[in-house]
């Protein structure tokens, strides 16, 4: 390295844009796949298990921070090895069951290495948090070289993701300890809002058995839709409506 100060700083500037860089490629990669699998599934199942994503990279200064708080670094590639949510996505269900079925099918893809899970949802945090995490490994192919980069997943539902984004506002740049009172409410908010989860997926459960039913008893019938509203001819009559449609 150069002993010009100013060249230093560039080069340093320059590793840690191609060190930023390859954590975007990483999350460019998952999402990529997560999009896919979302609309295979679609096609497949006619219905969509996940309700939206949402993915971040962490800042350099929040990066740093998070370093230090561990002991330091003495050079990127500690840090790569140190912090495994630089680049992170989540993933917003609409059931519990919709949770573990995303996971599984994110630990089958064969470039996805699975580092590590942990599972808030079986195993709240304190505080009533549920989530799971998962890390997991994505090749990354640059120009020279390819390399392995960690990207974080968060997967929950729409409860799980209401409780904690509200959570973080109320707590939100407050160092101090909280009183017990509030972390006592906010578990019970949490557990009130898996009620919630549980009940809505028993519903669709149930609806879903409605459905099966309805078709087994319809079996033959021609059905379709008009403005989101199902409709049924028997096949006795469609025999009789088809040749008059294909003239």
């Amino acid at each position: 390295m150069s002993d010009n100060p100013i060249e230093q700083v560039k080069v340093i500037q320059k590793e840690l844009k191609r060190f930023m860089m390859k954590y975007k490629f990483a999350l460019q990669e998952v999402e990529t796949k997560i999009k896919i699998l979302q609309e295979e599934f679609q096609m497949l199942h006619d219905y969509n298990p996940i309700e939206h994503t949402k993915s971040r990279l962490k800042s350099p200064e929040s990066i740093l921070k998070k370093m230090m708080r561990k002991g330091g670094a003495n050079s990127l590639e500690e840090i790569k090895e140190t912090i495994h949510d630089i680049a992170g996505i989540r993933i917003t269900c609409s059931f519990i069951s919709d949770i573990y079925r995303i996971s599984e099918m994110l630990q089958s893809q064969n470039d996805l290495k699975t580092i590590s899970i942990k599972d808030y949802i079986k195993n709240p945090k304190p505080n009533g948090y549920k989530s799971l995490h998962m890390i997991v490994e994505v090749p990354v192919f640059m120009s020279d070289h390819e390399e392995s980069i960690c990207v974080e997943i968060q997967i929950r539902t729409i409860a799980m993701d209401f409780w904690a984004s509200l959570e973080h506002k109320i707590f939100y740049k407050y160092y101090e300890t909280v009183p017990q009172r509030l972390i006592d409410d906010l578990k019970k908010a949490a557990d009130t809002a898996y009620e919630l989860d549980t009940t809505m997926e028993q519903l669709h459960h149930e609806m879903e058995e409605i459905k099966r039913a309805n078709q087994a008893d319809s079996k033959g019938d021609f059905q379709f839709l008009i403005d989101n509203q199902q409709f049924k001819i028997p096949e006795n009559l469609m025999n009789i409506i088809s040749p008059k449609l294909l003239k």
